[in-house]
């Protein structure tokens, strides 16, 4: 049965996201006047360069210290400031169905968007919503306007996790088709191609993009604390498999492990934010730690 729409938006994580804000770490290119650094150059905000004075330009902007000192004509250029737009991808394949309690990976994944677009949208950001699998099932386009929030949320009520994983091309597309620089937001268990998915964000760091990942996992994959004997159904065309978790938890968490560390070791590079979103921990908890850091972080 699809979520009911009230149940997407956690007031507790909503109000602890919305006390904190998500500002661009990077230079974007926005659509709208608003709080975040452009790369374009105007007449507003803060001070950057000097640039010479030709017939046409206002007057006002001379920098007469300058004229005085050095009897050039300049003037001042400052910074201006934007809006950015956030393109949240959202992981819809069969994987994500998985949980071993109340709350599977794709529900909180949900959650985790719902909020963020909430959040985004209420300090006049805009935000653009892709729920993927192999391909884009559904795209809403972006938007600043804080009433889309409640097709954001109808959206995200109807998703069913189907299909496999071909998150690698779904970033490589994006990157492709997304001009303008701004905020990509994956979230994902990652349970795909590990050398696509990196080069995937590679590609959009390459084009300005600024990339954070949300890794969402169930606690019992995480720690893998099975008992007896457990047969384990196959997700995206794996097998079943019947087996006694106590015999290769030791391996397996060797393997969950590496391939943890490949990844964020892999988003470090490219100077992209990576956090573990363990479906155990309460929305707010989590999106508190990556936005208290974040926060920090930009500040600097």
């Amino acid at each position: 049965m699809a979520d009911s729409i009230p149940n997407l938006l956690d007031p507790e994580a909503v109000s602890s996201a919305e006390a904190i804000g998500l500002a661009a770490r990077y230079i974007v290119e926005g659509f709208l006047s608003g709080e975040h650094r452009s790369p374009f150059h105007g007449f507003s905000i803060e001070f950057t360069q000097h640039r010479e004075y030709v017939p046409g330009d206002d007057i006002r902007h001379l920098d007469w210290k300058v004229l005085g000192k050095s009897d050039r004509y300049v003037l001042k250029q400052y910074e201006q400031e934007t809006n950015y737009v956030a393109q949240i991808v959202l992981d819809a394949s069969e994987s994500m169905i998985y949980g071993s309690g109340k709350m599977t990976k794709l529900h909180y994944a949900k959650l985790l968007a719902a909020c963020l677009s909430y959040v985004i949208l209420q300090q006049r950001d805009a935000g653009a919503l892709a729920v993927c699998d192999t391909e884009v099932r559904t795209y809403l386009p972006r938007s600043s306007n804080l009433n889309s929030i409640h097709n954001i949320m109808g959206t995200l009520a109807k998703i069913t996790a189907t299909e496999k994983t071909d998150l690698g091309k779904i970033l490589h597309d994006l990157a492709g088709q997304v001009k303008r620089r701004g905020i990509i937001i994956v979230i994902s268990d990652l349970f795909d191609d590990e050398e696509k998915l990196l080069k995937g964000i590679q590609h959009l760091r390459f084009g300005g993009h600024e990339v954070i990942v949300f890794h969402v996992l169930d606690p019992e994959e995480i720690e893998f604390n099975f008992s007896g004997s457990v047969e384990f159904q196959g997700l995206e065309g794996d097998p079943t498999l019947t087996t006694r978790p106590r015999d290769i938890r030791k391996s397996y968490l060797s393997e969950l492990n590496a391939f943890l560390d490949r990844v964020r070791i892999g988003c470090e590079r490219q100077n992209c934010h990576y956090v573990l979103a363990n479906t155990a921990h309460p929305l707010k908890e989590t999106l508190r730690s990556y936005l208290g850091f974040r926060h920090r972080a930009t500040a600097r």
